[in-house]
């Protein structure tokens, strides 16, 4: 099997870990209020369970960057992760008490942590021209997850019987059932993921080691002396350069920057740049917003339209097809349209979409008809402008940023997610009375990074050195 093959299945491995993650979140989000209940947890135990999977993940995300950005490897990674999945999954399907599942949930997140590596592993492993498209892909596996888990419901929640001295009932049977899953994907992670190599600009897969027959200076580009310093363009993308505070390139001893990615690296240089921040700050808000709205739709619908959980589920089912849709509308709009423009359309979209909610959702008026129509046209509108902003920022952060400590990086933007996943719920749950205050905040918050993109957008581009090098090498 060639290395393209291997990279093809990797891929597939990886979609696959995303759509597990989306079907995780779908068959226990439903049942896990109910189960709460049973075992006798205040109210409030509902946001800290919710709360716990996205902290956990938060925290544990930068560390398992760290780690594959030092190690070169992620598979390991993986299979290590997804052990607190299978342990995480199996402590809430024994659920003995309230405790006890909030503890699963926190252990369960530290798995989700291995995001980061795999998002590292991504970047390292696709060309920049096609990178937008395969995260557009990916993403689009998670919302394929979330549309595909209530199916799993259904034969669920007819569970009713003893394993063991486990009762298997609607509320643990998720448990037992996701922790099989996560199992089952240890096999498929053993057998189909690899740890490929880097891949060049042409499309080919670039070896560290050199034979002797080659051109001089390709090697040089590639190893690099001890006493000579060498521009690391895109000949091996783990001593790709990175660029300082005003985007200039930094030389690197090739052969020491290999064994130790963080020899020269800082924190505070490579992460408070203007356009880091940017592209930070997007991340934040589009999750923040997002997680929101998810918390403020069921008990608007449920008060102005009598929505019950047929009519929700229909309704997030229409929702997961829609963002499906646009995640691969900007697969194919990404190859034709540079990163920072899907940006700028993305957040135009979502400010119009949040001034429509404004003005038509927060005092509703005209009947039934006119007001179910217009809950229809905000909800679209801010589904539309999801996977322009999310699959741009994801993508242009992994040309902004060094390749070679892209896991801590991107462990970095993740753990950024995971605080508005944390708050959002947050801000909408005590809000949803107060739907001008609520939307209002929204506004600022779009308002506020659209104008950052603005201003910053002739920096909202992969360095210019790279590109000319990309070029070079795609023309030599």
């Amino acid at each position: 099997m060639d290395n393209h093959q291997k990279r093809n299945l990797t891929f597939y491995t990886i979609g696959l870990i995303f759509m597990l993650s989306g079907i995780e979140y779908a068959v226990i989000l439903p049942t896990i209020w109910r189960y709460l209940q049973i075992l006798e947890a205040p109210p409030y135990f509902l946001g800290l369970g919710l709360s716990a999977f996205s902290l956990s993940g938060l925290l544990t995300g930068p560390l398992f960057g760290l780690w594959s950005d030092r190690s070169r490897t992620t598979r390991s990674i993986i299979l290590f992760s997804n052990l607190f999945e299978i342990a995480g999954n199996f402590m809430y399907f024994i659920g003995y008490s309230k405790w006890l599942l909030l503890c699963s949930r926190l252990v369960a997140g530290v798995g989700a942590g291995a995001g980061s590596s795999i998002f590292g592993f991504l970047t390292q492993s696709t060309r920049p021209e096609e990178r937008a498209g395969v995260f557009a892909a990916i993403m689009a596996c998670r919302q394929a997850g979330l549309l595909v888990g209530p199916a799993f419901n259904l034969f669920l929640r007819l569970c009713d019987f003893k394993l063991g001295p486990f009762v298997v009932n609607k509320y643990t049977s998720p448990g037992i059932f996701m922790c099989l899953l996560w199992v089952l994907l240890q096999f498929v992670v053993l057998a189909m993921y690899w740890d490929v190599p880097p891949i060049s600009s042409e499309g080919g897969v670039v070896m560290v080691e050199m034979k002797q027959s080659q051109d001089d200076e390709e090697e040089v580009l590639l190893i690099g002396s001890d006493d000579e310093s060498v521009h690391t363009y895109k000949a091996v993308n783990s001593d790709q350069l990175e660029t300082s505070a005003s985007s200039e390139l930094q030389l690197v001893h090739g052969a020491s920057a290999v064994s130790d990615p963080y020899k020269t690296f800082s924190a505070s240089r490579e992460l408070l740049r203007e356009e880091v921040v940017v592209l930070l700050t997007a991340q934040f808000i589009t999750l923040f917003n997002q997680t929101a709205l998810e918390t403020m739709v069921t008990p608007l619908t449920q008060r102005h339209f009598s929505f019950g959980e047929l009519g929700n589920s229909l309704m997030y089912s229409l929702c997961g097809v829609e963002v499906i849709l646009g995640f691969f509308f900007v697969r194919w709009l990404s190859r034709k349209v540079a990163d920072r423009a899907v940006l700028a359309v993305g957040l135009v979209i979502c400010c119009t979409a949040c001034i429509w909610c404004l003005i038509f959702l927060c005092n509703p008026r005209g009947g039934y008809g006119w007001e179910l129509s217009a809950f229809i046209i905000g909800v679209f509108l801010q589904l539309l402008g999801l996977p322009f902003v999310a699959v741009s920022q994801v993508s242009l952060f992994s040309k902004i940023t060094a390749a070679k400590t892209q896991g801590f990086s991107q462990g970095v933007r993740r753990s950024v997610g995971g605080l508005a996943t944390i708050l959002g719920p947050l801000w909408a749950g005590g809000l949803t009375e107060n739907l001008y205050i609520m939307l209002g905040m929204m506004l600022a918050l779009l308002i506020m990074i659209t104008i950052m993109t603005v201003l910053s957008y002739d920096r909202l581009t992969e360095p210019r050195a790279v590109q000319c090098a990309q070029s070079s090498d795609s023309g030599g």
